[in-house]
């Protein structure tokens, strides 16, 4: 679906730099409590300036799938991105049916790695409600693995923390059945070494390129972009890389 993401995009200028800087996709929140947190008027704005190249993801946590499919409608997104817990209050957690309600548009899973147990899998809960999206007729386009939070998490803290996920644990764990993306405190400093250790398709970043929440640094975005985009293409060139 997309190589490069810059998510919690709250301005039309801050868009604008990021199309400039070659990201495939752009996030806009709708998560109460969050500081990057959007009406949809403001949504639209930002979407209705950028190129039709440029990827527009909701962001959400347990909401009403007619909500989101009327924002979705309204602001003109591409896709729907769940970033709730996988079991937790209905305000902070997203069920696996949601895929097959927001037909037609895309499902972008966020999901988090298990604690480490006898079992090697840190994404078998991840596994688990992808199978049972399937088995409720739809499963999600794209996976994306983002830092770990306690079930307590208020929703507007879900995302865009700048907590590191484990890389290593990401790359030794079995591939989820779709394609999976890195989030999790990710900067134009790290990204390349995250990208080669995690083996992931693609990546994802909030606070990692910000001036200040909800602001993004034009100089890091532009980094960001490139490094992500160099090391996509050096992982490519590896012998036995799929």
């Amino acid at each position: 679906m997309f190589r490069v993401k810059i998510c919690g995009v709250t301005s039309i200028v801050d868009a604008h730099a990021i199309a400039a800087a070659g990201a495939d996709a752009i996030g806009l929140n709708f998560i109460p409590g969050s500081p990057r947190c959007l009406t949809v008027e403001q949504a639209a704005a930002i979407a209705a300036s950028l190129p039709e190249t440029v990827l527009t993801v909701g962001v959400f946590v347990g909401r009403p799938p007619s909500e989101m499919l009327a924002i979705a409608s309204q602001v003109g997104l591409t896709a729907i991105q769940l970033h709730g817990l996988f079991d937790g209050p209905p305000e902070a957690s997203d069920p696996p049916w949601r895929c097959d309600e927001l037909l037609p548009y895309p499902v972008i899973r966020a999901v988090r790695l298990d604690e480490p147990s006898a079992d090697p899998d840190r994404l078998a809960t991840a596994r688990q409600w992808i199978d049972a999206a399937a088995a409720c007729g739809t499963r999600p386009a794209m996976a994306l693995v983002d830092a770990g939070v306690s079930r307590g998490t208020s929703a507007g803290r879900l995302g865009g923390t700048g907590h590191t996920v484990e890389w290593e644990s990401v790359a030794a764990t079995p591939p989820l059945p779709i394609p999976t993306t890195l989030a999790g405190g990710l900067t134009p400093e790290n990204v390349a070494a995250a990208v080669r250790t995690s083996r992931m398709v693609a990546v994802d970043t909030a606070s990692g390129v910000e001036a200040a929440p909800g602001r993004k640094d034009p100089d890091r975005v532009a980094r960001f972009v490139a490094a992500a985009r160099a090391a996509f293409a050096a992982s490519a060139s590896m012998p036995g890389t799929p």
